[in-house]
């Protein structure tokens, strides 16, 4: 038998959450983000239950040409364009887009070989400072593109904090200023810019995190949004243990019971992708669910295992159900409580976790 550890992926969640970012942007085409596997959730899972979607975002090369030769015609936009010169010849074979970010890429596409002109996004960076051009750039850039006849432009930019405080008024604004007079098509919102902010849905809309079920935001729950969780991380006790006053728990003994406990010992560990940094102290511990219970983790975690409070669950033994994230347990809840993001946790997914899938 295999460790009780899983992955199940919900592939009606998957098309509940592209619905609510459908009825959000109404107007706008839709990029269903899927880089990074997928958020974790499987690349071409994920593709089939999102072909609803009118295209699909990602950054390898690799990636696209495996949509692609599995049968997805829809288009595919490559986020973080070429990376050398041979990477042309694959995107005009595949029928591929591009984000271009620096005139390095330009002088790529100057030089190439193409069959057709190639769809290219002329990327903007309106204030994330990291991929894009600035200010008089940005129309040296356009120029240069449309003087090629090479390329098929188009227009995007990446918000910096469209889940926080400083929102997208400023970033749109320098949008506005350094696009005008072009009528291009342009995509500009990310998965909050969308559920926020309608001003910024232009043509095409680009959910990612959503799409998994996860907030973007720190103080609105996905359930509140209408997303439902696509993966679900699950495992079950595989030992239990009875703690006296003084005894402690984990490597470095970083959990010191107070009063007589029962723990149980879960199959899962960071090498399971679960964060190692998620606390179990007395004052801070990670939530988890014990047969239908909630409670919390207990000591560091370790590679394979992890402990958990038993002491308000009589009823939980060995092979009881423990959900570590997922249906019953948001992954941005768990994430808060390690100090990171439900991002990290998804996409650390590991391999060696056996997956199965929900219709």
């Amino acid at each position: 038998m295999p460790r009780p550890i899983r992955a199940s992926f919900s592939l009606s969640a998957l098309r509940n959450n592209l619905g609510v970012a459908r009825r959000h942007a109404p107007n706008s085409r839709i990029w269903a983000v899927i880089k990074a596997n997928a958020y974790g959730h499987g690349l071409l899972r994920a593709a089939q239950a999102l072909a609803a979607a009118d295209g699909y975002a990602l950054l390898d090369l690799d990636e696209a040409v495996r949509l692609r030769e599995a049968g997805m015609d829809q288009p595919i936009l490559l986020l973080e364009g070429i990376f050398q010169p041979a990477d042309l010849a694959l995107a005009d074979r595949y029928g591929l887009m591009l984000a271009l970010h620096d005139f390095e890429q330009i002088a790529m596409l100057e030089q190439a070989s193409l069959s057709a002109p190639i769809p290219v996004w002329l990327k903007l960076n309106t204030g994330l400072n990291r991929l894009g051009f600035t200010g008089s750039r940005v129309r040296a850039a356009y120029e240069r593109l449309r003087a090629s006849g090479k390329a098929a432009i188009s227009l995007m930019t990446h918000f910096a904090d469209a889940d926080g405080a400083a929102g997208v008024a400023a970033q749109m604004a320098r949008f506005a200023e350094w696009t005008q007079g072009m009528s291009e098509q342009a995509t500009l919102a990310n998965s909050a810019a969308i559920l926020r902010y309608p001003e910024t849905h232009a043509d095409w809309v680009r959910p990612g995190i959503m799409l998994y079920g996860c907030s973007p935001f720190a103080d609105l729950d996905a359930h509140t949004l209408g997303l439902q969780p696509a993966m679900t991380l699950a495992s079950e006790i595989i030992a239990l243990q009875e703690l006296r006053p003084g005894d402690r728990v984990g490597y470095g003994g970083t959990f010191e019971a107070q009063r007589p406990m029962r723990i149980g010992v879960v199959a899962c560990g960071y090498a399971d992708g679960y964060p190692r940094h998620a606390p179990g102290f007395r004052d801070r511990a990670t939530p988890v669910v014990v047969a239908g219970t909630r409670t919390c983790t207990l000591g560091r975690v370790a590679m394979d295992m992890l402990c958990v409070d038993l002491s308000a669950i009589p009823h939980a033994g060995v092979g009881s159900p423990v959900i570590l994230w997922g249906a019953g347990l948001p992954a941005d809840e768990v994430a808060a409580a390690a100090g990171t993001i439900s991002y990290e946790l998804v996409c650390a997914l590991a391999a060696r976790v056996p997956q199965v899938e929900i219709a």
